[in-house]
């Protein structure tokens, strides 16, 4: 059995702004539902997968926890303090009673995802009256003779899926970057927004902070705003914002570092990072925040790829350790110091690397995702076109651990879907006499899984060879759909504010929930947030 925290404990490290990771081991369907407010969506399913970014330090304080209704001993909480233990964390705790103690306790619970990052966002409406307009207003600036401009905050694939009319996309980190040139005349109305609210504030209030002398607000409620008003999105749309210009940079770096010093962030020079880098008992995270484009073109080694915008809104996908210090580098210094003084704001330790990215010793291509080794043990790898025998004589069927819209957007045809942290009971669904054969999107995470079908079944696991890429890739054809289920598929939370198909009520709710986080904040006392 692993040691045990309280959620007096949990919380009081919160509150000093001590260093903690807390994993919600759970799928993402049932966090989304009720979580605190800094846990970490972690399943067990994924663990491996994510577990060596989001806690990089494997001597981090690191607390676990599950629904606390089940058995101790065989919970998602102490399988995942196992697991943990045994890829070298040696500072790993159950958090008592689970997410029952913590309510039991006083604690309180937020529904959603990045609930930190959305309760910040309304927390700076709040106190900065960040303007904005309704749907119908903007609307009507758009189609009238004024000067407007409708920049969209969040990322490209989010605005080529649906945007407003006539926008732009221009990701919250380079709002301020390319302001001065996409909005050179000061009489020009920007009008920000996102999907929801919190990129709209955020971009809103980052153009406010900087001084831009133009009129500035955010479209309220984002394109959920504008759906509910019954207007109409545009998709598939290819603007992007314009290159910098020397003026509009020069302009834009003397605003951002005004910004940044204001907020607190710091500033660290190349050799104290190097320090920083070798220190055992500080958790670091490194972050260049520019676009995926220039990233991919030469970034610094060991620095990870998260846009500006990105990182501030959804901190908890990056940063897994509660009091960690961050490290923000891009290459003139203005989304790195925008993007600071925001993090700074939401309480991180965070500075600006001096410099920035510059020319020499830079890694060019897309950062190699950190994974643990594969567990010992013998398996049996089935090439795609060895397997259709097998499957066409009912001797084998697919088991397929992709999250949910991976396997319903395509898979293996008469493969049954199962959530990994769930495998043994799947099994005992299968047909009697079948073999199963384990596949994931590409592989990987059948890989880790095989030693769990070991341990359950006592059989050498057979496993796809390359996943279900690699089944594709063979030119064997994929079904859609979720037809066969050996789980339920509650591992991921369907977002009320992505994609083009949710539900006038999930989108209201959505806005309702939000608008209700400020009070949340102020009965929870451990977020250390403070507004410019």
């Amino acid at each position: 059995m692993s040691a045990t925290a309280t959620p007096a404990q949990v919380r009081q490290a919160l509150i000093d702004g001590r260093e903690i990771a807390l994993l919600d081991a759970r799928e993402e369907g049932p966090y989304s539902r009720a979580h605190p407010l800094f846990a970490v969506s972690m399943p067990l399913s994924r663990l491996e997968l994510t577990i060596l970014d989001l806690v990089p330090r494997r001597s981090a304080p690191v607390v676990v926890y599950d629904d606390g209704e089940g058995d101790d001993g065989e919970g998602l909480a102490e399988r995942a303090a196992t697991r943990l233990r045994a890829l070298g964390y040696g500072d790993v705790a159950v958090l008592a009673g689970g997410l029952s103690g913590w309510i039991a306790a006083g604690g309180e619970v937020y529904r959603d995802v990045n609930v930190p990052s959305k309760a910040f966002g309304e927390l700076v409406e709040h106190h900065r009256r960040t303007p904005s307009l309704a749907a119908e207003a903007v609307k009507a600036l758009i189609e009238s003779d004024k000067d407007v401009v409708v920049l969209d905050a969040r990322r490209f694939e989010e605005y080529r899926t649906m945007a407003i009319p006539g926008g732009v996309s221009v990701p919250g980190a380079e709002l301020v970057y390319r302001i001065f040139d996409i909005a050179p005349s000061p009489a020009t109305t920007v009008i920000v927004n996102c999907a929801g609210r919190t990129r709209s504030i955020i971009g809103t209030q980052s153009l406010v902070n900087a001084g831009i002398p133009n009129p500035v607000a955010a479209l309220r409620n984002g394109t959920i705003g504008w759906t509910l008003a019954g207007l109409a999105l545009e998709t598939g749309q290819e603007r992007r914002f314009p290159p910098v210009s020397p003026e509009g940079r020069a302009r834009a770096q003397a605003a951002a570092r005004s910004v940044a010093e204001r907020a607190g962030a710091g500033r660290v020079d190349r050799a104290t990072l190097a320090a920083w880098r070798a220190d055992e008992e500080r958790t670091l995270y490194l972050f260049d925040v520019r676009t995926p484009e220039e990233y991919e073109a030469g970034h610094l080694p060991g620095f990870r790829h998260a846009a500006g915008g990105q990182l501030v809104q959804a901190t908890d996908e990056y940063v897994g350790v509660r009091g960690a210090r961050i490290v923000l580098a891009d290459d003139d210094g203005v989304r790195a110091d925008m993007t600071a003084s925001w993090l700074a704001q939401m309480g991180w330790d965070v500075h600006v690397l001096d410099g920035g990215v510059g020319a020499d010793g830079l890694e060019a291509g897309p950062r190699a995702r950190a994974l643990p080794p594969f567990p010992d043990g013998p398996v049996n790898e089935v090439e795609p076109l060895d397997l259709l025998g097998p499957l066409d004589a009912g001797e084998a069927v697919v088991v397929d651990l992709a999250p949910s819209p991976k396997h319903a957007a395509g898979h293996v045809p008469g493969a049954w879907f199962a959530v990994r942290a769930e495998l043994g009971e799947a099994l005992k669904r299968l047909p009697d006499g079948v073999r199963p054969v384990l596949t994931s999107p590409c592989g990987v995470l059948a890989r880790y899984a095989a030693a769990d079908l070991t341990a359950l079944a006592g059989v050498t696991p057979a496993l796809l060879k390359g996943g279900t890429t690699g089944w594709r890739k063979a030119g064997l054809p994929l079904e859609s759909g979720l037809p066969r289920a050996l789980s339920e598929p509650d591992d991921v939370y369907k977002r009320p504010y992505e994609g083009t198909d949710n539900t006038a009520a999930a989108m209201q709710g959505y806005i309702d929930w939000e608008l209700e986080l400020v009070a949340q904040l102020e009965r929870d006392g451990t977020h250390r947030f403070r507004v410019l």
